[in-house]
């Protein structure tokens, strides 16, 4: 299992993402970007943060540290916004940390150049975990000490949200035509033959046993958490050995909507946050910049 933390302090809300995750404090004195299991998009989203995130990160990819993080609701009790206290109070118990990259910025393909090896490794693993949220208009990457890191893993193997299909969806093409790394020429013949290798049963079973049992119980069609762990293993195995034969890599679109499912769509889609009120000048130190997730 990820390693466990106990939340100490609500710092601020990150308002540009549609889940609205926090900047919290816990008490190994590490700060965390957190994902709750009470906002919109549901536990799936932090199932898939852990197998996605863990998987990269054993593939050698740059992916923050995930935790797992225990939240009492009473620490959201002095947050003046009462959306961020509505979040919190539904998200007692395990929540997923990852951890702050301070002073990182968003990652801009015209300003940060990426070699042919490293963008053909992140686009034939988000072939692989089918992520269909690292295109040109959300990069979901950044770029910390001069390397680039991948973050918000959330809306990846969609087919975990209809399960009867997952057999045909995992075997479906990857479109990285509007890819953000499609433009670097991503070397995909090099990293399927260093990567695909090590995309073992053994690895992929290591990593689903990461999950908290508590985001997998009650899964409709399995009768245990392990059944539902071997699933996920069953849906990444034998994709990993072809998947770099059906990466579709075109011209780039100007202006496509989503290529995600509708349903997946309005679970992507940002929440209407509340406005917070002005803070008097000097009252409060300016808000912390977004390093860790969306």
């Amino acid at each position: 299992m990820l390693t466990e933390v106990i939340a100490t302090r609500y710092v601020t809300p990150l308002r540009e993402g549609g889940s609205l995750p926090g900047i919290v404090e816990a008490d190994d004195f590490g700060t965390y970007v957190m994902k709750f299991t009470g906002a919109g998009q549901g536990r799936k989203t932090l199932v898939a943060e852990v197998i996605c995130g863990e998987l990269g990160r054993r593939l050698g990819l740059r992916v923050p540290r995930l935790v797992a993080m225990d939240l009492d609701p009473v620490i959201g009790l002095g947050e003046p916004d009462q959306e961020v206290q509505e979040l919190l109070k539904a998200s007692g118990g395990l929540n997923l940390g990852m951890d702050f990259l301070p002073g990182s910025i968003g990652f801009d393909p015209l300003a940060y150049e990426v070699g042919p090896a490293e963008a053909g490794e992140v686009v034939w693993f988000d072939a692989l975990i089918n992520n269909v949220d690292r295109s040109w208009r959300n990069p979901n990457m950044m770029v910390w000490h001069g390397d680039l890191w991948l973050i918000d893993h959330g809306a990846t193997m969609i087919w975990h949200h209809n399960w009867p299909t997952a057999a045909s969806a995992s075997a479906k093409p990857y479109n990285a035509s509007d890819h953000a790394l499609a433009r670097f020429r991503p070397d995909l013949a090099a990293a399927a033959a260093k990567l695909a290798p090590l995309v073992t049963e053994e690895l992929l079973t290591e990593v689903a046993a990461q999950v908290p049992d508590v985001w997998l119980a009650d899964e409709p069609g399995f009768d245990s958490t392990d059944a539902l762990r071997r699933a996920y293993v069953d849906a990444l195995l034998p994709r990993a050995a072809t998947v770099h034969e059906r990466i579709v890599l075109e011209a780039p679109t100007e202006d496509r909507p989503s290529q995600a499912p509708g349903w997946l769509k309005e679970r992507l889609k940002p929440a209407p946050h509340a406005t917070r009120p002005a803070t008097p000048s000097g009252a409060k130190k300016d808000q912390q910049q977004d390093g860790g997730a969306k």
